[in-house]
């Protein structure tokens, strides 16, 4: 087995989207090579409703999936296409906009008016940039969760993991994406398929990442391990772990525990022209798709 080297550690940074929602970015709208397929992570988790009621109003998207994960709260969405729905606390929804549609989505916090929620960005290969739109509404109850002897627990949203395979399928750059959570003082090995790009995002709790390589970062002490020579890196709450090449990746959680999403998935390797929303392989198809906005041809389905 070979552990995987740590590339950087990212802290989110404060952004504000749509109508006025602010949120924390972990990655997005820069480098794409290192987290291909993976174009955009934000973090939407806001305990004030004048932050995020005003949402995502209408907005185009073409050429990639939008994945929205929500924690707390619901959000409500809807599309040019007539399709709309809610999604609660647990539930995903995984979204190929492909060829292009447009859509709004409206956070709603719960009793206490907490919202929590995250949306990935997922590239498109050039194939399939153009193919049809469609929806992947996963509920909460239909998300296998394992819980391993040592209590680490994770719901497996889409790819294999720890024997259960998760309900979003037929997705291109055959991703992972899983919910894991350690408990205090618990050390975690996990296997990561050699051949994908890798990420873990910490969201509560705090914890340490051994790193198999020199120390390309700022380190902390062992976390009260004697024993261990590897550099380590302490994470916590808003950390971005990005990872080199490896099959595996360990984690030991701090004392109250560590929770992350475990994203991996096979690079595209393809070229990127981004414009907001709309993710294509050349300016001039940006051009045609701005063109289409603005004369109305941007819906090809439906």
């Amino acid at each position: 087995m070979s552990l995987r080297p740590i590339k950087q550690v990212i802290q989110t940074k404060p952004t504000i989207e749509g109508a006025g929602v602010r949120l924390e970015r972990a990655f997005g709208f820069g480098k794409t090579k290192e987290f291909d397929p993976f174009l955009l992570l934000d973090d939407f988790r806001n305990d004030n409703p004048r932050d995020y009621l005003a949402g995502f109003p209408w907005h185009p998207h073409r050429g990639i999936e939008t994945i929205t994960y929500v924690l707390a709260g619901t959000v409500e969405h809807g599309d040019s296409l007539g399709n709309k729905g809610k999604m609660t606390a647990g539930d995903v929804q995984w979204m190929t906009a492909g060829s292009g549609i447009l859509h709004q989505e409206m956070p709603k916090g719960d009793e206490a008016g907490r919202m929590h929620g995250f949306q990935l960005w997922a590239n498109l290969p050039s194939a399939l940039k153009m193919t049809a739109p469609r929806y992947q509404d996963i509920p909460s109850s239909a998300i296998p969760e394992v819980t391993e002897d040592d209590g680490a627990k994770a719901r497996i949203i889409c790819g294999e993991f720890w024997g259960k395979r998760g309900p979003v399928e037929g997705v291109a750059a055959d991703p992972a994406y899983v919910d894991i959570s350690v408990p205090p003082l618990q050390r975690k090995r996990i296997k990561v398929d050699v051949t994908r790009n890798a990420f873990a995002y910490i969201f509560a709790g705090s914890g340490t990442f051994r790193d198999a390589s020199s120390p390309r970062a700022v380190l902390t002490e062992q976390a009260g391990d004697p024993s261990a020579t590897d550099p380590v890196y302490d994470v916590r709450n808003h950390s971005l772990v990005l990872f080199d090449r490896g099959d595996e990746i360990t984690v030991q959680a701090g004392p109250e525990g560590i929770r992350f999403l475990l994203v991996s998935g096979k690079p595209l390797e393809e070229p990127v022209a981004w414009y907001g929303p709309i993710v294509m392989n050349t300016q001039q198809q940006l051009r045609e798709a701005v063109d289409e906005l603005e004369n109305g041809t941007f819906i090809k389905h439906g």
